[in-house]
C-alpha cells in the first residue's frame, strides 16, 4: 500500500460555545421536558465544556424571517376565518397575532450561512495543508472532499477547484455521505490512488458544520445530546505515493467493515426546519461490533508476531466515550495503556464527525512520536460502517 501522509491542517470553529450556554438555552425553551431535571448531569456526562462552531449559537436559535401565518397567505386565512363565523374585527386580531409569531428557520435559512462557512474554512484548511506539505495548488492531481452536514451541488470539491484555484485536469472526488468515517476512508482511498500512480498528489479536505443539526424546537432526549456533542471543524492533508521531507506517517494497510441491517441506527433527516441528526440508543453496541472486527483484522495481520506487536498510538473516532471505554476494555492483553489519550483529548472539545481523526492525528503529531512507532487509525459512521488504517510514524 505505502502511502505517505503529511501533517494535517486543522481549522476549529471560531465561535466558542460553552456547554453552560447550551444548557441555559435548552432549559429556557423546554422547561417541562421529561429530562429537564437531569439536564445538568447529562451535560456533565459528556465531558465537553466548550466547542467551536463556525457560526455563533445565536444564529442556530434565531427565528426565521417568516411568521406563524400559514404558508397559504393572508387572503385565504381571512376567507377561512370569515367563513367560520368570525367577525371582521376578530379576523383582524387573529391575523395580527399570527403574523407576530416568529416561524422557525427554513432549511435555506439554516444551510446557506453554514455552507458559506464550510467553503471558507475548507479553503483555509486546504491552503494550510499545502503549505505544510511544501506544495502549491499546481502540484495537486486529485482532491477528495467530504461535508455531510451542508448538502450542496456542486459541492466543496468544485468550490475548492475555483477558489484555490486548481488545475483544470485535477480529479475531483466528492464524498458527501461519509460523515464520521470521512477521515479514515478518505485516506484509504487516497492510498489506493497513489498506489496506482506513485507520482500522484492527493489533497483531502473535510469540512463539517455539525452545529446545523442544533434544532431548538426538538424536545427529545436524543436531540438534547446532539446539541451538547457536536463541534464544527475543517481539516485537510496531503497524501503522496513517495515520501517527502514533510511526510510524518506511512500508511501500510486499510480495512473496511459494514454491519448489515444497521442503516437506521444513526442518520440525518432533512425536515422543514433543517437537518436533524437522529440517534438510536442501540448505536454504541453496534459500533462496538466493528471494533471487535477490527481487533480480529489486526490479530490476523500480525498473527506471526502475536506476543510483541501492538500499536503505539490508536487514533480513534468511535463517536462517543462509551465506545472508547469499550475499546480499552477489549484491547488484547499486554497492550500499553494510554493508546487512546489523543482521542479522548480531542473529544473534550466536541465530536467533530468526519474531521475528528485528522484532529486527533494532529494532536499526536504535535506531541511528538518516535520514528518507527506504529499507529492505528479508526472511525465508524452511520450505516453502520467503519474504516481503519495501520501505519508507521516516520
Amino acid at each position: 500500500m505505502a502511502a505517505y501522509l503529511c501533517p494535517p491542517a486543522v481549522i476549529h470553529g471560531e465561535h466558542t460555545v460553552e456547554t453552560s450556554q447550551i444548557v441555559a438555552e435548552v432549559r429556557g425553551r423546554h422547561p417541562h421536558a421529561a429530562w429537564a431535571s437531569r439536564i445538568d448531569g447529562i451535560a456533565a456526562s459528556t465531558g465537553i465544556e466548550t466547542r467551536g462552531w463556525m457560526l455563533p449559537l445565536e444564529t442556530a436559535v434565531a427565528p426565521g424571517n417568516g411568521s406563524g401565518l400559514p404558508a397559504a397567505g393572508i387572503a385565504p386565512a381571512r376567507e377561512a376565518l370569515a367563513g367560520d363565523g368570525f367577525t371582521e374585527q376578530d379576523v383582524d386580531r387573529v391575523i395580527a397575532a399570527l403574523e407576530a409569531i416568529p416561524a422557525p428557520q427554513t432549511v435555506q435559512e439554516r444551510t446557506a450561512p453554514a455552507w458559506a462557512a464550510v467553503r471558507s474554512c475548507g479553503e483555509r484548511a486546504a491552503r494550510g495543508a499545502l503549505q505544510i506539505a511544501g506544495l502549491d495548488t499546481a502540484d495537486v492531481d486529485c482532491v477528495i472532499t467530504s461535508h455531510s452536514t451542508t448538502p450542496a451541488l456542486p459541492g466543496l470539491d468544485v468550490a475548492l477547484a475555483n477558489k484555490l484555484p486548481l488545475r483544470s485536469d485535477v480529479m475531483l472526488l466528492p464524498a458527501t455521505q461519509w460523515a464520521c468515517v470521512a477521515g479514515t476512508r478518505s485516506l484509504a482511498l487516497a492510498a489506493d490512488l497513489v498506489a496506482a500512480d506513485p507520482d500522484r498528489v492527493v489533497l483531502v479536505v473535510i469540512a463539517e458544520a455539525l452545529s446545523t443539526t442544533y434544532q431548538p424546537a426538538d424536545d427529545t432526549l436524543e436531540s438534547l445530546i446532539v446539541r451538547l456533542l457536536f463541534a464544527d471543524t475543517a481539516v485537510a492533508a496531503v497524501v503522496t505515493g513517495r515520501p517527502r521531507p514533510e511526510s510524518v506517517l506511512r500508511l501500510d494497510a486499510a480495512w473496511h467493515h459494514t454491519l448489515p441491517g444497521t442503516q437506521d441506527l444513526h442518520r440525518l433527516e432533512t425536515r422543514e426546519d433543517g437537518t436533524h441528526f437522529v440517534m438510536d440508543r442501540r448505536g454504541p453496541r453496534a459500533v462496538q461490533e466493528t471494533v471487535t472486527a477490527m481487533w480480529e483484522w489486526l490479530r490476523l495481520r500480525y498473527q506471526d508476531d502475536p506476543g510483541s506487536w501492538h500499536p503505539d498510538v490508536l487514533l480513534a473516532h468511535p463517536g462517543g466515550t462509551r465506545v472508547l471505554e469499550y475499546m480499552e476494555q477489549t484491547m488484547p492483553d499486554g497492550w500499553p495503556s494510554g493508546l487512546l489519550d489523543y482521542s479522548r483529548d480531542s473529544y473534550t472539545s466536541g465530536n467533530r464527525g468526519g474531521a475528528a481523526v485528522f484532529d486527533i492525528l494532529r494532536r499526536a503529531h504535535d506531541a511528538g512520536q518516535e520514528p518507527g512507532s506504529r499507529a492505528v487509525l479508526y472511525a465508524a459512521a452511520p450505516g453502520l460502517t467503519a474504516t481503519a488504517l495501520e501505519g508507521q510514524w516516520l
